[in-house]
């Protein structure tokens, strides 16, 4: 179903760079690690076109018909209000991983196009995770933690009050795990429509206090998404003219546009 968008009763909100991220530890706690590939946001043609080549490569080991549409960036990768995460190695230059962001800034989520959301979410800065995907191989896991520590600090960085994701079997259990919850717990999976009907289950996380759930469980992530400082993970602010609106320039890009 078509809802009204979340932010028409808000007043548009400009990102703005930098700002101060919510219960960061003082920075004599902090320790410094290098790793072997970065995680930065897209800035140009060719990053998008490296974020693609992953995830048309995800999705095609686990949503074969879905890949099929993800042969080519998608409009919403360079609409306002989104950005798009690239792990890519140091040593070449190759894809990683990739996710991308899309807040309720300018618009509502493309997630409300298939769930209404209930009273505790709407009147929110949200941001929703889509089109996570990692390369196979050892590696992977410490590219999926990086990739999510970059989600988190963008999260903080923009004042998000609440992530949300749409995530099927098994993703749902690393988002459990992380500590998102069902917006839905009655629901289950809900086939959404904008999805091709696949059942997912729909989670949110309250990124405002995710320091304190994290330390109070425990959490093994605690201290390398808070207490780790990672020079290689980049989320500042970028030129949004260098790619985007996508309108003008999806022939150009090869911009997946559905009819």
């Amino acid at each position: 179903m078509n809802q009204p968008a979340t932010s028409a009763a808000m007043t548009p909100r400009r990102i703005l760079w930098p700002s101060t991220p919510i219960h960061a530890p003082k920075p004599s706690t902090m320790i410094e690690e290098s790793l072997p590939f970065t995680v930065r946001l897209v800035r140009d043609e060719e990053d998008l076109n490296k974020a693609v080549q992953i995830r048309h490569s995800a999705y095609a080991r686990h949503m074969p018909t879905v890949a099929e549409s993800l042969r080519y960036p998608e409009r919403a990768d360079t609409e306002d209000g989104v950005v798009v995460l690239l792990a890519e190695s140091k040593l070449d230059g190759t894809p990683l991983g990739t996710a991308r962001i899309q807040t309720n800034q300018f618009r509502a989520l493309a997630l409300e196009e298939s769930v209404e959301f209930p009273d505790w979410l709407r009147g929110r800065t949200l941001a929703h995770i889509s089109r996570l995907g990692i390369v196979q191989g050892n590696g992977g896991r410490l590219v999926k933690f990086m990739l999510f520590k970059g989600l988190f600090k963008y999260w903080e960085q923009n004042d998000i009050e609440w992530a949300v994701v749409a995530a099927r079997v098994p993703l749902d259990r690393m988002y459990e795990q992380l500590l998102f919850q069902d917006v839905f717990p009655s629901r289950g999976f809900i086939p959404l429509p904008h999805m091709n009907h696949v059942p997912h289950r729909v989670m949110a996380f309250e990124v405002g206090t995710a320091f304190e759930r994290w330390t109070q469980a425990k959490h093994p992530l605690t201290n390398f998404i808070c207490h780790t400082d990672h020079p290689d993970l980049d989320i500042s602010c970028i030129d949004r003219d260098a790619y985007s609106p996508a309108y003008a320039k999806a022939p150009t890009m090869g911009l997946h546009i559905p009819t």
